[in-house]
């Protein structure tokens, strides 16, 4: 069992961000993984042989280790909205004694790989090989998806903040994953293969949801900012839908903005969201909304703060017989 003791300035200090990075790094291991989880196995099976060109030798050596990642590639984001290559100089600037300890945990005693030489023995020259192989595979593998992402990340984030608002934080870190508790200002997680117990001591808790973690917790603590990743709600949907495919023939019914609001609405999200998502403004999509829900096509909830917005049976029957 893994305890993280917080103090009140911890819980006052909780905090939420998405990262491209993380996204990238377990997606790695859902690749490459000797029967990966049917929940991935879509993505896998479309991405596999886009990525076969690759060199991600350093890469795959790097995540190989079923029971360690290295910390350096969960550099903690600062902000909610951090970009990819943003995190991807963070990566390459890691200091290179951190960059030696890491690799030594990796190959847990055992010979080191021949693809972690070069990182090792010239942490500095490893790094940009790593980094040029880490933008390759984001290009190919993730950054197709990554809207679909984005849209299961603001929804479980649009989610958890209406929890804290209603409820406080100690419900919303107890409601947070089966596996995860939190009593008597511990937060506690369930994981047979590791025990420890550490205190915060005020630094608080970055919480970071990824798709591509499920099932798992994952606790990066020997960083300056400790941070836990969780996998989303509504993850068993993130391959299913329609989003991402052509608007064309719905755009002539409804309008080019109508009709990508419909594709992105499979999960509840807030006009914010989809705002961010659209580049358009809260207001422009707003009236969009009230138009579609007029329709029957569109419905609408109240959750703490936010109206989520999500379509109806009808509007998916619309999209499938348009996209068919």
């Amino acid at each position: 069992m893994i305890e993280l003791r917080l103090t009140a300035a911890d819980l006052a200090r909780v905090r939420f961000a998405r990262s491209p990075m993380q996204e990238l790094v377990t997606s790695v291991k859902v690749l490459f993984a000797p029967a990966p989880a049917d929940l991935h196995r879509r993505w896998a099976d479309t991405v596999r042989p886009r990525t076969a060109a690759l060199r991600l030798d350093g890469l795959r050596a790097l995540v190989g280790n079923p029971r360690y990642l290295p910390d350096f590639l969960f550099p903690p984001p600062d902000r909610m909205d951090i970009r990819f290559d943003t995190e991807l100089e963070r990566v390459r600037a890691t200091p290179p004694e951190l960059v030696r300890v890491e690799v030594d945990r990796v190959r847990a005693g055992t010979s080191l790989a021949p693809a972690l030489r070069e990182l090792y023995d010239d942490p500095e020259r490893g790094l940009g090989t790593l980094a040029d192989q880490l933008a390759a595979y984001w290009r190919t593998a993730v950054a197709p998806v990554w809207p679909r992402l984005r849209r299961l990340l603001d929804a479980d984030l649009d989610y958890r903040s209406a929890q804290l608002t209603s409820g406080g934080v100690a419900r919303m870190l107890d409601n947070l994953h089966p596996q995860l508790r939190y009593a008597d200002d511990a937060l506690r997680i369930r994981w047979s293969r590791w025990n420890s117990s550490s205190d915060l001591r005020g630094t608080g808790l970055l919480l970071v949801p990824c798709v591509f973690a499920w099932p798992a917790l994952t606790v990066t603590k020997d960083v300056d900012q400790p941070m836990l990743t969780y996998a989303p709600r509504g993850i068993g949907r993130v391959w299913s839908g329609t989003s991402g495919v052509g608007t064309q023939r719905m755009a002539r019914l409804l309008g080019r903005r109508r009709a990508a609001l419909l594709a992105l609405l499979d999960l509840p999200v807030s006009t914010t969201a989809l705002a961010a998502q659209l580049d358009l403004t809260a207001a422009a999509v707003s009236e969009h909304l009230s138009v579609l829900r007029d329709a029957g096509l569109v419905t609408s909830r109240r959750s703490g703060r936010s109206v989520l917005y999500q379509r109806t049976p009808l509007a998916t029957q619309l999209l499938r017989t348009a996209y068919p």
